[in-house]
């Protein structure tokens, strides 16, 4: 059984964020960008507990070919995405992320660039 992967609304916008710089340095990095975190969550979607944990409950998954990392936890009902981070950014703002969310989730769907 997979579980919905859903971004929590920061997650997404510095995915989406991240996705734009790279587009701006070289063309067609930010959709490649896109297409390795789409593995991603996949990849968690299906195995949840394939990552090791980072700090309490919270897992990070490697993103491949690219210096990021996916933040999430997993819940009975999802799996939630806090942060898609890249790996020379300070932890300290993740972390501050890993409070149980009061929020709605952005979207269970990466859209295309």
């Amino acid at each position: 059984m997979t579980l919905p992967v859903v971004f929590r609304h920061q997650a997404a916008e510095e995915l989406l964020a991240a996705c734009d710089f790279l587009e701006a340095q070289r063309e067609g990095l930010g959709p490649r960008l896109i297409g390795e975190v789409r593995k991603v969550i996949d990849r968690i979607s299906a195995y949840p507990e394939l990552h090791g944990f980072v700090a309490n409950d919270i897992r990070r998954a490697a993103v491949r070919r690219f210096p990021y990392g996916v933040f999430y936890r997993v819940t009975p009902v999802r799996i939630e995405v806090l942060a898609v981070f890249h790996d020379s950014r300070d932890p300290a703002e993740w972390q501050s992320r890993t409070a149980v969310a009061t929020e709605q989730p952005t979207s269970t769907r990466l859209r295309d660039k």
